[in-house]
């Protein structure tokens, strides 16, 4: 069993198709998502994209505005626990509503997701600015 140094971390978790996003309000409650994403540099960016959604009014985007910190996990199950790892980024998140690092953010999500070719997110970008790593791995 070993703790992951920042370099496989970051390349563990740009490696992964989907990660779960963790979020909290004013009110203190958690709050977890699968998302898709894209990793540059130590910044973590997501979209709100076409699929479906019960509501516009996201609760990660409510809980981001009161309270900015967020955790991003990814990580590989398998019976074979030889083989088992998780990652972990930690940071600080901004919406973008607009401007040039909301469009470089959805290129690269472009460039990660074919499904995103022919319909490249329209919503608000989630940038989260990662200021810990944090990994283990089985083996």
């Amino acid at each position: 069993m070993a703790r992951l140094d920042d370099a496989d971390c970051r390349e563990r978790f740009a490696a992964a198709r989907v990660a779960r996003l963790a979020t909290a309000g004013a009110d203190r409650q958690p709050h977890l998502v699968p998302i898709t994403f894209v990793l540059v540099a130590d910044r973590i960016f997501t979209a709100v994209d076409h699929k479906p959604k019960a509501t516009t009014r996201l609760r990660r985007l409510r809980n981001i505005a009161e309270n900015a910190a967020v955790s991003l996990l990814v990580d590989r199950y398998d019976d074979d626990w030889s083989r088992l790892w998780w990652v972990r980024a930690d940071g600080v998140a901004t919406v973008l509503m607009g401007g040039r690092d909301r469009g470089g953010a959805v290129d690269a999500l472009v460039g990660k997701y074919p499904q995103y070719r022919g319909n490249a997110p329209r919503g608000p970008v989630i940038a989260v600015n990662v200021t810990a790593w944090s990994g283990w791995s089985y083996g």
